[in-house]
């Protein structure tokens, strides 16, 4: 297998209205296996969020990570996706997250930091160009000078990559350290009582919108990547997802698995 370059690929754009969580981890599921199949075009997809949630890593522990009571007083779902990493608060509006499904041979030969680091190099430009000097933090971080932006994570499977990217673009810190119990241990390990100093939101950063600078992040995958089709759901694609969000992604079995 010899690696392909970012140009080698027609790359297709998908960005949809706001969508359940659980469907989300779905989606990304489903187009893993349809790229990997020569069934969809690499591609871009741009979430939207119909509601707050914590997305898990596949591997960690629901007791360790999240404080369930927490989570049902403020309304905020808990799922879990297939790729590894750590715990992601979301809140829609205050979040914009990404996936790339690529086929494998983009990153064939790479170690995972490498991975990352190559994943990441179109958003970090994009922010460069709205002031912010951010930079990779391996092994899945994107941070600033005050501190980290976004966190990645990635999954292979058959001929495809997953890496997709949660970026603060603003946080409701106090909501955030009520759920997430690793969140409360890291800042009192540091001695630190504001979670403003480990996440830095991109409005306070940059002061635009939100849907300018999602706007930007794709103009700019656009001109360094040899373009960007704009596409949609298939609709076969969304029925298998909301299949499988009612099957796997939105039961308590699989959120609360332990590895």
């Amino acid at each position: 297998m010899s690696r392909s370059g970012w140009h080698d690929h027609a790359w297709h754009l998908v960005h949809a209205g706001p969508q359940a969580p659980a469907l989300h981890m779905a989606l990304d599921d489903v187009m893993l296996d349809d790229v990997s199949a020569g069934r969809r075009p690499p591609t871009l997809r741009i979430w939207e969020w119909a509601a707050s949630a914590v997305v898990m890593g596949r591997f960690q522990s629901l007791r360790n990570e999240v404080d369930m009571q927490a989570a049902q007083r403020h309304g905020i779902e808990v799922v879990r996706r297939i790729s590894g990493g750590g715990a992601m608060f979301i809140e829609p509006g205050n979040t914009i997250t990404y996936s790339i499904v690529a086929p494998v041979t983009l990153v064939d030969g790479m170690t995972f930091e490498q991975a990352y680091a190559f994943m990441d190099q179109w958003v970090i430009e994009a922010l460069a160009t709205l002031g912010i000097k951010a930079w990779y933090q391996p092994l899945n971080d994107i941070t600033s000078s005050v501190g980290k932006i976004a966190g990645a994570a990635q999954a292979r499977r058959g001929g495809a990559v997953l890496h997709h990217v949660t970026m603060a673009y603003d946080i409701d810190a106090v909501r955030m350290l009520d759920v997430l119990r690793v969140g409360r241990e890291k800042l009192s390990d540091k001695g630190t009582t504001s979670a403003q100093k480990r996440v830095d939101p991109l409005r306070r950063q940059t002061g635009l919108p939100r849907d300018v600078v999602i706007e930007r992040m794709i103009e700019i995958f656009r001109s360094r990547h040899g373009g960007l089709v704009s596409d949609r759901l298939r609709a076969d694609e969304l029925a298998r997802a909301q299949a499988l969000a009612r099957d796997r992604f939105g039961t308590p079995e699989w959120t609360a698995l332990l590895p």
